[in-house]
């Protein structure tokens, strides 16, 4: 698969996207560098390889007036945080190439305000760079259990794609160390009261590649409890909630389980939204995005965000904490809920 191909915008005269010249790993700058000394301007949404030289890259940010600050006070002068470099830029969009689709029908938000789903909440920087590197050793010092296409890792109890639930007889034991403090950071969230009491006891760690995400699904009711955590961590990508209206949504698709073939994506029998999830940022859902929103990761390897592309990288993992119920589901959703079905 090529790299993404970027050009001059026409009939435009900015963009929240840079071409930068002289800056890339072949020069000694990693991404990582590159976006921390671009980030004094504003968000940085990604930093992305513009052709195989390794010395060009296009940074991407989520405001066009970042991109435009950036570039009037680094082109053509030597950047003191990124070894003195003298950098050429110039504004730049993706040009069209097969690396891809790239869904320009929806608007992807930043921020949880954005969408108006009741009880759907975005953390951003939840966890420090430090803290997503420990995190990520942690589990790759586990063993993993192989998927159709992608990884997995259970604690406390294994969920059961077959049956899309768990069995809460078969206690895996407690979290390992390394989810301590994720949880004693949970419990201090100000967003809801609930969360001081609730004792989350079902981890799933997901390992996903590049252009592998997850179908449409809610989770179980009778599954899990009426809050659910999802930590993103490594890489970043978009997600899509639906909801459905009434004769729309058949109940068998309320799964976990990777299907091939997707819904389409102008199907006028539901409401979409879409938010961007950084890495480190952590995801809630209750109530109503709980129990009545589907939930989608595209099975994309770049994702379009205010006007810029972001490129899915090289691994995903995200820290997926429930609580396991032991009585059957009352919600105020019962189209959804197979408790009450």
């Amino acid at each position: 698969m090529g790299l993404a191909r970027f050009g001059r915008p026409k009939g435009a005269l900015s963009s929240p996207n840079l071409f930068v010249a002289n800056c890339g790993p072949a020069v000694g700058l990693s991404h990582d560098a590159i976006a921390t000394a671009f980030g004094a301007f504003g968000q940085v949404l990604g930093v992305h390889a513009a052709d195989d030289t390794g010395a060009r890259v296009v940074v991407s940010f989520a405001q066009e007036s970042s991109a435009q600050n950036a570039l009037n006070a680094l082109h053509g002068r030597p950047c003191p945080d990124l070894k003195g470099r003298t950098l050429h830029i110039r504004y730049s969009v993706l040009q069209p190439t097969s690396m891809g689709r790239v869904d320009d029908s929806v608007v992807v938000s930043l921020l949880h305000s954005e969408l108006n789903i009741p009880g759907l909440y975005l953390f951003h920087d939840f966890v420090t760079a430090k803290e997503e590197e420990e995190l990520l050793a942690a589990v790759d010092e586990r063993p993993w259990k192989n998927l159709a296409k992608r990884r997995v890792q259970h604690y406390g109890y294994e969920f059961c794609y077959e049956t899309r639930n768990v069995d809460s007889k078969k206690n895996l034991g407690e979290f390992p160390s390394f989810v301590s403090p994720i949880l004693e950071r949970i419990s201090m969230l100000s967003k809801r009261e609930d969360v001081e009491t609730i004792a989350l006891d079902q981890l799933t760690v997901n390992e996903y590649p590049p252009g592998v995400g997850l179908s449409p699904h809610i989770d179980t009711h009778s599954a899990f409890e009426g809050l659910i955590f999802s930590l993103s961590l490594a890489g970043p990508c978009i997600m899509e909630f639906r909801r459905y209206f009434e004769g729309g949504w058949l109940p068998r698709t309320s799964s976990s389980i990777d299907i091939e073939t997707e819904n389409s994506e102008n199907n006028s029998n539901f409401l979409r939204r879409v938010i961007y999830l950084p890495p480190r940022s952590l995801l809630l859902l209750s109530g109503e995005a709980r129990y009545a929103w589907h939930h989608y990761i595209p099975h994309h390897k770049i994702d379009k965000v205010k006007g810029s592309v972001i490129r899915r990288g090289s691994r995903r993992v995200s820290f997926t904490i429930r609580k396991v119920r032991t009585t059957p589901c009352q919600c105020e959703f019962p189209l959804y809920c197979d408790s009450q079905r």
